[in-house]
């Protein structure tokens, strides 16, 4: 079988070793690969699976991009334990590690540049959703009687659509609130579009997506203060995911 040099991240040399057990895409243990002072993350993964044709139709494969994915994630979640990593997009690949040593002189003043500014440092996200209804009103109500008229019903309509909208205003000045105070607390910040529900499964409707560059040594008095405010709204829920490599601050995509 012949193979291609998929690349997971680069990073300067390693302080401490990787997982022995660590395994990548397909199952391969990743490897170093030093260059001017650089390190390319790399694994061999097979050319009928990552070659152009081949992963344009793999990309539409929800159960494979899912488990590349994972794996792809893997390899970086551990590079973020023993070191500050720049993860590349998911399937990257060269013929072979002439190309990736290429690609690293191509851009070595970006990476270094970037590692430099993200050294010690770390990714959160912080997610803020409006409830469908408020948290406390769970309890099933009691039945509500039939509309005496039109004008009843429609009476019922105006009230429900004011709730809806004052519990929607309410999330939203929290979520910029939540925001401002998160962004004095970190070096940086950025704001993500709204996730679909329909697409990421989360309950509720997100009215903030943000990620949050923050020193290693602040992370515990960012984490305490994103916690204090959950349960602060009725109806609002905020998500604190991460530490993450910084995907958000190192100009690639996940």
């Amino acid at each position: 079988m012949t193979g291609l040099r998929y690349v997971y991240a680069v990073c300067r040399p390693l302080g401490a070793p990787l997982q022995a057990e660590l395994t990548g895409i397909g199952g391969a243990p990743p490897a170093l690969l030093h260059h001017h002072g650089l390190v390319a993350v790399v694994s061999t993964v097979p050319d009928h699976d990552f070659a152009e044709e081949s992963l344009r139709s793999r990309l539409e494969d929800l159960d494979w991009l899912s488990a590349t994915a994972r794996a792809h994630q893997g390899v970086i979640d551990a590079l973020t334990t023993v070191t500050t990593p720049v993860p590349l997009r998911l399937a990257t690949v060269f013929r072979d590690d002439s190309g990736v040593r290429s690609m690293i002189e191509s851009r070595e003043d970006d990476f270094r540049r970037i590692l430099d500014r993200l050294e010690g440092r770390v990714e959160w996200g912080v997610k803020v959703y409006v409830e469908s209804e408020p948290q406390e009103a769970k309890a099933p109500a009691p039945a509500a009687a039939r509309p005496a008229s039109g004008r009843d019903y429609l009476r019922r309509r105006r009230e429900s659509t004011h709730a809806h909208e004052d519990r929607w205003r309410t999330a939203q000045s929290f979520a910029e609130t939540l925001h401002e105070r998160l962004t004095r607390r970190a070096e940086d910040a950025r704001l993500h579009p709204p996730q679909s529900s329909a697409l990421s499964g989360a309950p509720g409707r997100n009215v903030l997506n943000a990620a949050y560059l923050v020193r290693r040594a602040d992370s515990e008095e960012f984490v305490e203060l994103v916690d204090r405010t959950k349960g602060e709204v009725p109806g609002v829920r905020v998500e604190l995911t991460g530490p993450w490599a910084a995907y958000s601050f190192s100009g690639e995509e996940r």
